[in-house]
């Protein structure tokens, strides 16, 4: 299993215009394959009199690559769009990139660089961000062991979610799994070896 990957942070749309014909680029994070079929096809409902909708989408699972020219020359249009997905290394997205022909024809070449920035400025709208993988953990301490194991956590390269304030004290927080060795140690160091970290899951977290 990867330690990170890069995907969007939310929906995102921005357009731009290219000798009179007008691309807007939507882009939206998803998971499944039905996630990316969904979306495509409320946009191209949405903007079912435009000339095309082209579209190129990535997943995690089962490293599904998928792509369509929709009705633009064979090689202008989705590979293009993929293209920026796959060297922007986005995946668990979806970019559809939607045109309305303004009467001048673009080329090869020009619709290459067309669709390319169309869905380059939708990732741009929808914010690439990196997801590192995590473990949610817990601690129990005492209240003269809180503000140590507390600063350990933060200095360790964690990230404290919640704390209960009980008979004693439960910090519960997420860290990168590679990160806890070096954690226990430190919390060893710190209670004389009464201390450990509880690990309750891994998942993913964007990195802030």
């Amino acid at each position: 299993m990867s330690t990170s990957y890069k995907t969007v942070r939310d929906f995102g749309c921005d357009e731009l215009t290219e000798k009179r014909s007008r691309f807007i680029g939507y882009c939206k994070p998803v998971t499944t394959e039905q996630d990316a079929i969904d979306f495509i096809n409320k946009i191209k409902k949405e903007h079912w009199d435009a000339r095309h909708n082209v579209y190129a989408y990535c997943l995690r699972e089962g490293q599904i690559k998928r792509y369509s020219d929709d009705g633009e020359p064979q090689g202008t249009a989705g590979m293009p769009v993929l293209d920026v997905m796959l060297k922007n290394e986005v995946t668990d997205a979806v970019v559809v990139v939607t045109r309305y022909f303004g009467g001048i024809l673009l080329g090869t070449g020009g619709l290459v660089r067309a669709y390319s920035a169309g869905c380059k400025i939708a990732l741009d709208s929808a914010k690439i961000v990196t997801m590192q993988l995590c473990s949610d953990c817990s601690v129990t301490c005492s209240y003269t062991q809180y503000g140590k194991l507390n600063t350990l956590i933060i200095a360790g390269g964690g990230y404290v979610d919640d704390t209960d304030f009980a008979d004693d004290v439960t910090l519960r927080f997420h860290i990168p799994t590679e990160l806890i060795p070096a954690l226990n140690k430190e919390f060893a160091d710190a209670t004389a070896g009464k201390i450990s970290v509880e690990i309750i899951e891994e998942k993913y977290y964007q990195i802030l």
